[in-house]
């Protein structure tokens, strides 16, 4: 049986980019669709911010599943630093190869060579990405997590796609990985960072978008619940609230929605139950309860 040779993606135009995201399950709109295509063409990382929620992870799954890549994530945390980032050697298998050397008939002693190799080298997510034989979507995310110090490490990793390991010397990458980084925007990065990336901010969706999302995420729900779901998030949205529901909540918020309706709830009561998914904040749900009950009134399937 001859081989199926894969479909090389069209990543030539904003429709070609956004075609192949639809088709991995993600609907971007025009400006990101260009923002992939130009980084795709141009060879550099995607920087995202946006909102929690908005799909900026999610687009790092798309891209993975439209290249037929390997999806490398690196979640960003206070205190992050190199090692944890590219690689560290695991010392305890070093220290018991040595023990059995020193046990062993001949007592041969190991040299550095011995126990600083391959064998010992110990992956983390930036080195994986480099070594990926047919390269690799790589996600370094919530990068406003890190401290400015381990910015200052992911400029030069940016820069020339390479590391250098002390004992093993230079690492290149043969193929340089795709990388998105996201931010909550919880503090400002660096305008070096920046400088280094195409700086795309992702926005809620609009309701069009939207509605077709949740058709899309939520399998059976009908076109009329998702018009009045969208309605009913984009007022909630409009309410002072500490944290807006995302594109994710409301699609957590349809499924829930959806499972009780089948359990013999209707549209309005099932959503009033599964409010915990779209909003986790004990006062933005008291203030969605009070005020938004004309919208989730309104919903009907």
């Amino acid at each position: 049986m001859a081989k199926e040779t894969r479909k090389k993606p069209d990543f030539s135009s904003s429709t070609g980019v956004a075609a192949v995201l639809e088709e991995a399950g993600y609907l971007a709109d025009e400006g990101l669709a260009t923002a992939v295509q130009l980084a795709t063409a141009l060879q550099k990382p995607l920087l995202l911010e946006g909102e929690p929620g908005v799909g900026k992870t999610e687009i790092a799954r798309a891209l993975s599943t439209a290249l037929g890549r390997d999806l490398i994530r690196l979640q960003c945390y206070e205190g992050i630093d190199a090692a944890q980032a590219l690689y560290e050697w695991n010392y305890a298998k070093q220290l018991l190869a040595v023990r059995a050397a020193g046990e062993n008939a001949d007592n041969r002693s190991l040299g550095v060579d011995d126990v600083f190799n391959e064998r010992f080298l110990v992956e983390r997510p930036l080195l994986k990405a480099l070594r990926s034989g047919r390269g690799a979507v790589l996600l370094v995310d919530e990068v406003d997590r890190a401290d400015a110090e381990f910015e200052a490490f992911l400029l030069e990793f940016l820069g020339d796609f390479q590391i250098t390991v002390p004992e093993l010397g230079t690492i290149k990458a043969p193929h340089p990985p795709f990388v998105v980084l996201t931010s909550n925007r919880t503090r400002e990065l660096h305008d070096a960072l920046k400088r280094r990336c195409l700086y795309h901010w992702i926005d809620f969706p609009e309701p069009a978008r939207e509605r077709r999302i949740l058709e899309l995420k939520v399998p059976g729900l009908a076109e009329a619940a998702a018009a009045s779901l969208v309605d009913a998030v984009n007022g909630i949205r409009r309410l002072a609230l500490l944290k807006k529901p995302g594109i994710a909540e409301s699609i957590e918020w349809a499924r829930a929605g959806r499972v009780l309706v089948e359990g013999g709830n209707d549209w309005s009561t099932a959503l009033r139950r599964a409010l915990g998914l779209l909003v986790k904040d004990q006062d933005d749900l008291e203030t969605v309860r009070n005020e938004a009950e004309p919208l989730l009134r309104a919903v009907n399937g």
